[in-house]
C-alpha cells in the first residue's frame, strides 16, 4: 500500500510541475508535442489539439516535449530554442513554481477541512503501529490504559515516561479498557522510540481543529515560506560539509516514509506531501545541468552574451548533467536500502 500511496503522490507532484511548463509554454506560443507523465515505454496515449498526452511505464518523472528542443528542430522560429531569455525563464521557473503552488494547496486544504492535530493528554490509544510490540501484544485504537506494571495512569506522559523507564525486551502487564470491560495484556518493548528508548509503536489521540479559509491561506503561507528556508539552509550545509549524501533519502526511503506519515494520519500524509513538492521544486531550480536551474542560466548567460549557446553545446550539457542524476539516484537509493538493513 505503501508503494501505491508514494507512486501516487510522486504523480501528483511532477503533473503539477509539468503542467507549469505545458501552460506557460503553450501563453506564449511555443508549440507542445507531448505531455508525459512518467518516462519509457508508453502505456497510454490520447491525442488532442495537436499535443500527445501519455502516460509512461516508470513513474519518476516526466516532461513536456516542445519545439526547438530536439536534433533537428532547432531552427523553428517558435520553438523553445529561438525564444527570448526571458520567455526560456517563464517556461523553466514555470514547473518548480507550480510545485510551490500545490504544497500551499495541500496545506489550506489540511487546514481548513482536516484541520490543525492537537495532542490529547488522555491515556487513550488513537493509533497502534503496524509490526510493533503494540500490535504483537493485541492493542487496539480506544483502549484507555488503567495501569502499567500495576502502576496506575491517569495522563498520557505518565503511558509515555513509564514506557521509555522500562527495559527494551522485558515484559510489561498492561491493563486497559475496551468497550467497558477490563483486559490484561502484556507487551515487550524494543529499543525504537525517541533516542533509542523503549517504545511499543502506539500513538495517542489526536483531535482535529478547523480553521477558516482565511487563517488556512495565511498559515499555509507561512508553512511553505519556512519549509522552503530550512530546505533550503539544509542544502547549504550539505554544499559546505556539514551534511552528506548519506542523509538523502531516495525513492526506497520515500517509500517508507510515506509509510510512517500514512499510519499516523491524513493531515500528515498531506504534509509529507506538501513538503516533498516543495522538495522537488527547489531542486529544479538548482543550477545543475538537466534542471530547469540549469535552463535558467542558459537563459541569463544569453542575455549577457545577447546570443544562444550552441544547440549541441547545451544539450551536451544536459544530457551529462542527466548521467549526473542517475548516478546520484543509484547512490541515494543504495543508502536507502543499507538503512532498512540495519534497521
Amino acid at each position: 500500500m505503501s508503494v501505491l500511496i508514494t507512486i501516487i503522490i510522486i504523480a501528483v507532484l511532477i503533473l503539477a510541475h509539468e503542467w507549469g511548463h505545458f501552460m506557460a509554454a503553450r501563453r506564449i506560443g511555443i508549440p507542445v508535442y507531448e505531455f508525459s507523465l512518467g518516462f519509457g515505454t508508453k502505456l497510454l496515449s490520447t491525442k488532442r489539439n495537436g499535443v500527445e498526452y501519455s502516460l509512461r511505464l516508470l513513474p519518476l518523472g516526466g516532461y513536456v516535449r516542445m519545439a526547438g528542443e530536439e536534433p533537428g528542430d532547432e531552427n523553428d522560429p517558435n520553438g523553445f530554442n529561438n525564444r527570448t531569455p526571458l520567455e526560456k525563464i517563464r517556461v523553466s521557473f514555470a514547473g518548480p513554481f507550480m510545485n510551490f503552488v500545490l504544497a500551499l494547496l495541500l496545506f489550506i486544504f489540511s487546514f481548513a477541512f482536516i484541520g490543525i492535530p492537537e495532542s490529547s493528554d488522555q491515556p487513550v490509544l488513537g493509533k497502534v503501529l503496524d509490526n510493533r510490540p503494540a500490535a504483537e501484544a493485541g492493542l487496539k485504537p480506544g483502549d484507555r490504559i488503567i495501569s502499567v506494571n500495576q502502576k496506575s495512569v491517569a495522563t498520557w506522559s505518565d503511558f509515555t515516561e513509564m514506557i521509555a523507564a522500562s527495559t527494551s525486551g522485558e515484559p510489561l502487564y498492561l491493563e486497559v479498557e475496551r468497550d467497558g470491560r477490563s483486559q490484561s495484556l502484556k507487551v515487550f518493548p524494543d529499543n525504537e522510540g525517541t533516542g533509542g528508548k523503549p517504545a511499543i509503536g502506539v500513538l495517542n489521540q489526536v483531535n482535529y481543529n478547523r480553521l477558516g479559509i482565511g487563517d488556512s491561506i495565511k498559515l499555509g503561507l507561512e508553512q511553505t515560506y519556512q519549509l522552503t528556508v530550512l530546505l533550503l539552509s539544509w542544502l547549504g550545509t550539505l554544499f559546505t560539509g556539514g551534511a552528506s549524501t548519506a542523509d538523502l533519502a531516495g525513492p526506497v526511503g520515500i517509500v517508507s516514509l510515506v509509510g510512517e506519515a500514512a499510519q499516523i494520519g491524513t493531515v500528515f500524509l498531506l504534509n509529507f506531501a506538501a513538503y516533498l513538492s516543495i522538495n522537488l521544486g527547489i531542486l529544479n531550480l538548482l543550477p545543475i545541468p538537466a534542471l530547469d536551474g540549469s535552463r535558467i542560466v542558459f537563459a541569463v548567460v544569453q542575455a549577457v552574451r545577447r546570443k544562444p549557446m550552441e544547440p549541441e553545446k547545451e544539450g551536451f550539457v544536459h544530457w551529462l548533467g542527466f548521467l549526473l542524476l542517475m548516478l546520484l539516484i543509484v547512490i541515494v537509493t543504495f543508502n536507502d536500502i543499507v538503512r532498512l538493513i540495519k534497521g
